[in-house]
């Protein structure tokens, strides 16, 4: 007797089962009387009432409460005390490894907390290498190939223009296909353009830095050829686009099939902490990223040359490439392990055919359309399947709201550190380095934190997003510290004139009466501090004509400057290798209210994707994040980088002159920059706080009498089986 049985219709999985009676001794009456599964799409005919079976005929050992299936390797199965046996009929291979090679010791890991590590491990390695170190390393890689903030903001951007033109296909086909063999091609993709981001290194000549003691004193040898080399670097970053566009394209499937694999493979209210801890060590990454990065920069680029300028220089340029090659090899090599897992966990049946719907419900009725067991695997579905996201007007307006915040994330993670490095006056790696301090606490407990908010409270749909828009409000408030800033250091001919004047119009005089003999040039920037407090652009620009021969505080001393004055003593001066320390005031106060709206922009990062996966069916979900993910990319990371880039360089007041041509940018107006950075952060911040609104408001939850049960004993395993016993059909029915 055949009767083929079907998880749930409203989860959009099939799965075809087998219900076998097999008792010690027949009852009377069962003689002959046997279940085998049907096979075919038929199959999907019959539901097994949201995974609930129980015998005909009841007695006190039955047990609605039993879990549905345990697994053992390879094959799913569950007994009930009445004899009943459940077996999948998939023939689905459920063993980690690869192809025949399926060792035992490998089947320790074919759990959702191995798949956790490894993900957590790609996800690390992804934000170390795109969010860390390329953002710590922008400013040596414009001034070592003579970029604009606006060409590197491009370079920024190429990752998320290769996820848009992934995104649609790997979302769609890697969402009904072997989920983790898209995500382990991926991360190897992902460790061959970090290989080919740190190329550019190898094939270029050596970096040739002049010292100040080369041609930096008044009355040195202030020649100073062009070199055609030197004006051709900028071509270089197409290479860095490329890099970054692998870098793009590996990363597709990992927060759009990772996730949902992860949710798949989880108890419900298990999975906002599953993908919580998955973010946080995608939000750790670059925060390692920042602080190993720095570390880096502090190494001369031409590892094992002497050179006569320390990192505190603005000509000096770190080690940038070291992290991309050991970020590379690493990718590859996780890229190993995360292949040769199945295409579902062992045991992870149990957890679909008990979750409780909350996808938005769509006036027509049309989303039911999306439970169809056959729905979404041929390209014909497609259009239908955009359709039915696009009258979601929940997940639209939460798609729009996370482009705003993506948008003030991809900018101030690739410019961040450039902010703090001008307003506090620091070098390239001590302000990567303060940047990674804020980072790790404030992003990755964040992220942490809105999982387990979402868990704790056991929130629905609608109270994620209402807890979303409290964070969005409270990051708004915290973003109004912007008004503040630091205020520049004193830099003769740039920020004043050499007497102490206001500049004619604000424009530049590099000469003055105290250096006129001494013949510099503007394309020898070699900052130093006078004694008397004040910057000047180079050694011979302060009229500096010797160098002593003992350090300072391990800095470079310069003797006789003509354009310092000496404080106590008449005379000229002397002056110190790199700028001057900034003693802001309001430094801890402007460090402290960063570190709030990190916090709160990360922490409505989690619980905004949760109620992504949970307002659309189950079948969409790998879908919609594609999508979203898109949205926010377009709308967000792309323009993100290159309009942050764009403001930044309209407060700048020094630029780069390389053989006529305008190179990046030395000195930035550090009230201009927080004033942009401000008026950016109130509207994205006020659009996205909109947004929210909408999405709560509109949102339409399903009504409480088609839910199976409760989300709590739906989450725990035995709600839905107690307020449900169904009894197997009867004979005449099969």
């Amino acid at each position: 007797m055949a009767m083929p049985q079907n998880s749930t219709r409203e989860n959009g999985f099939c799965f075809i089962q087998t219900l076998d009676f097999s008792h010690p001794s027949p009852r009377p009456g069962d003689a002959g009387q046997t279940f085998s599964a049907a096979s075919g799409r038929d199959g999907c005919g019959t539901p097994l009432s949201n995974g609930i079976a129980s015998s005909a005929v009841p007695s006190p050992s039955d047990s609605c409460a039993e879990p549905l299936c345990s697994t053992t390797t390879g094959e799913e199965e569950t007994r009930f005390e009445e004899g009943i046996k459940y077996v999948s009929a998939e023939g689905e291979e459920l063993a980690c490894g690869w192809g025949g090679f399926t060792p035992g010791c490998l089947q320790l890991c074919n759990t959702s907390k191995g798949v956790l590590f490894f993900l957590c491990v790609a996800s690390f390695l992804q934000g170390m290498t795109v969010n860390g170190f390329i953002n710590t390393v922008i400013t040596s890689i414009e001034r070592r190939f003579d970029l604009r903030s606006y060409q590197s903001g491009l370079i920024a951007s190429s990752y998320d223009i290769a996820a848009c033109v992934c995104l649609t296909f790997v979302s769609y086909f890697g969402g009904n296909g072997h989920k983790p063999r898209w995500l382990g091609w991926g991360v190897l993709v992902m460790g061959l353009g970090s290989l080919l981001f740190a190329l550019p290194h190898f094939t270029t000549g050596q970096y040739e830095a002049r010292s100040a003691a080369e041609v930096g004193v008044c009355g040195g040898n202030q020649s100073l050829p062009c070199s055609q080399a030197a004006s051709s670097l900028s071509g270089y970053r197409f290479v860095f686009m490329l890099g970054q566009f692998l870098h793009g394209m590996g990363a597709t499937p990992l927060y759009t099939l990772g996730v949902t694999y992860l949710d798949e493979n989880v108890k419900t209210n298990y999975s906002p902490v599953y993908i919580a801890v998955f973010y946080t060590a995608a939000i750790l990454g670059p925060a390692a990223g920042y602080l190993v990065g720095g570390m880096f920069l502090n190494i001369y680029t031409e590892i094992g040359r002497e050179i006569g300028i320390s990192p505190e220089n603005t000509l000096w340029v770190g080690a940038w490439w070291i992290g991309f090659l050991g970020a590379g090899a690493a990718s590859l090599l996780i890229s190993i392990p995360i292949l040769g897992y199945p295409q579902r966990l062992p045991g992870s049946q149990r957890y679909i055919v008990m979750r409780v719907s909350e996808a938005h419900q769509i006036k027509d009725g049309s989303h039911k359309k999306a439970s169809d067991p056959d729905f979404g695997k041929t390209v014909k579905d497609l259009p239908r399947s955009v359709l039915l996201l696009l009258k979601n007007p929940t997940f639209i307006f939460l798609c729009l709201a996370g482009a705003t915040e993506a948008t003030l994330i991809a900018g101030m993670s690739t410019f961040g550190p450039k902010f703090l490095e001008s307003q506090f006056s620091l070098s390239a790696s001590e302000a990567a380095t303060f940047f990674g301090y804020l980072v790790v606490p404030a992003g990755g407990g964040g992220t942490f934190l809105g999982g387990f908010l979402v868990n704790k409270f056991k929130l629905r749909c609608s109270g994620i997003i209402k807890l979303c828009l409290l964070c969005t409000v409270s990051s708004l408030l915290a973003i109004l510290i912007f008004f503040i800033h630091c205020p520049n250091m004193p830099m003769a001919g740039v920020t004043q004139m050499y007497d102490g004047s206001a500049l004619p119009g604000g424009h530049l005089n590099l000469t003055a009466a105290c250096n006129a003999k001494c013949g510099c040039l503007q394309e020898t920037y070699s900052p130093v501090c006078g004694s008397d407090d004040i910057m000047y652009y180079s050694p011979c620009h302060a009229g500096c004509k010797k160098v002593s021969e003992k350090l300072r505080n391990g800095k470079k001393v310069y003797r006789e400057c003509s354009c310092v004055n000496r404080t106590l003593l008449p005379g000229p001066g002397d002056a110190e290798a790199g700028k001057c320390t900034s003693s802001c005031a309001k430094k801890p106060l402007l460090l402290c209210f960063m570190f709030v709206v990190i916090l709160f922009t990360f922490l409505s990062s989690i619980p905004a994707l949760t109620a992504t996966l949970r307002c659309v069916s189950d079948r969409q979900r790998s879908f919609a994040l594609g999508i979203q993910w898109i949205v926010v990319r377009t709308l967000g990371g792309i323009p993100g980088p290159i309009a942050f880039g764009s403001m930044i360089d309209k407060s700048c007041l020094l630029w780069q002159d390389q053989c006529g041509e305008q190179g990046s940018c030395y000195v930035y107006q550090n009230s201009a920059m927080s004033r942009y950075t401000l008026i950016a952060g109130l509207v994205y911040k006020v659009l996205g706080t909109t947004f929210f609104i909408v999405a709560c408001l509109l949102y339409k939850p399903p009504p409480p009498e088609s839910a199976p049960g409760s989300s709590d004993a739906s989450e725990n395993g035995n709600g839905d089986l107690q307020g449900h016993k169904p009894s197997l059909p009867a004979e005449e029915d099969i």
